[in-house]
C-alpha cells in the first residue's frame, strides 16, 4: 500500500499507538499531520525535521483550537486524506450508580468528544476535497457491558454507534468511515498496571497500526460502518 500522494491526519499522535501508526504511515510515504495536546510531548516523539510531516499541539476538547489546527495542515498540505483518530483514554470506575458526573463527563470528552471536535473540522475538508478515510478507535469491551467499567464502556460503544452513523450520512460522498476495537493494547503502562499479565496475548501497537493502515488504503474502499476486532490471543 503507497500512500505517497496523501496527507494523514493523526491525533493522539505523541503516545504508543500514534506513534506506531505514523510509523506505518511514513514508511507507506504519506505525509503527516501529528496532533496532540502538548508541543514538549510531540517533539519528544518526533525529533529533528522532517518537510513530511507537521507537528501541531491543540486541546482536542477544545473545537475552536482544533479548527484553527485543522486549518493550518490545509493551508500546509492543501488536504487531509486521512483521518485516524486515536485520542482517547481509560479508567476503571465504581459501580455504575455510584459513577460520578465527572468521572462520566471525563470519559465522555476523552472519547467522544475529541472525536466529534477533530470530525466537525475536517470532515468538510474532505467533502471539498471530494473524499477521504475516516477511522475511529473503539474497543472490544465497548460490545458489552463490564463491571466497573460502565462509563468507558458507554463511552466506546458510542464511538461505534458515531461511526456507524457517519458511514450512512458520508459514503455517497467518498468518505469512508470506520472503525477497530482493540483489546488490551501492549503498552508499558499496561504492563506495568497489569505485571502478572502475559503482553505476548495482547495487541502490538504496529500490528493495530496496520489494520488502521488498510482502513485508510484504497484497498478498503468498499468497507463502510465496520467495527473490526483487533484482540491478538485475548
Amino acid at each position: 500500500m503507497s500512500f505517497s500522494d496523501k496527507t494523514v491526519l493523526i491525533t493522539g499522535a505523541a503516545g504508543n499507538l500514534g506513534r506506531a501508526v505514523a510509523s506505518a504511515f511514513a514508511a507507506a510515504g504519506a505525509a503527516l499531520v501529528l496532533l496532540d495536546i502538548d508541543e514538549h510531548h510531540l517533539r519528544a516523539a518526533y525529533p529533528g525535521q522532517d518537510a513530511r510531516r507537521l507537528l501541531l499541539a491543540a486541546d482536542l476538547g477544545d473545537g475552536g483550537a482544533v479548527e484553527q489546527a485543522v486549518a493550518r495542515a490545509v493551508v500546509h498540505y492543501g488536504r487531509i486524506d486521512a483521518l485516524c483518530n486515536l485520542a482517547g483514554g481509560f479508567r476503571m470506575g465504581p459501580p455504575v450508580h455510584e459513577t460520578p458526573a465527572d468521572t462520566w463527563n471525563l470519559l465522555m470528552d476523552l472519547n467522544v468528544g475529541t472525536l466529534l471536535n477533530a470530525v466537525r473540522a475536517v470532515v468538510p475538508k474532505m467533502l471539498a476535497a471530494g473524499g477521504g478515510r475516516i477511522v475511529n478507535v473503539g474497543a472490544g469491551s465497548a460490545l458489552s457491558g463490564k463491571a466497573q467499567m460502565g462509563a468507558y464502556c458507554a463511552s466506546k460503544s458510542a464511538v461505534i454507534r458515531l461511526t456507524e452513523s457517519m458511514a450512512a450520512e458520508l459514503r455517497e460522498h467518498g468518505v469512508n468511515v470506520n472503525c477497530v476495537l482493540p483489546s488490551i493494547i501492549d503498552t508499558p503502562q499496561n504492563r506495568t498496571d497489569m505485571p502478572t499479565a502475559d503482553p505476548r496475548r495482547w495487541v502490538a501497537p504496529r500490528d493495530l497500526a496496520h489494520v488502521i493502515l488498510f482502513l485508510c488504503s484504497d484497498d478498503a474502499r468498499a468497507i463502510h460502518g465496520a467495527s473490526i476486532p483487533v484482540s491478538g490471543l485475548s
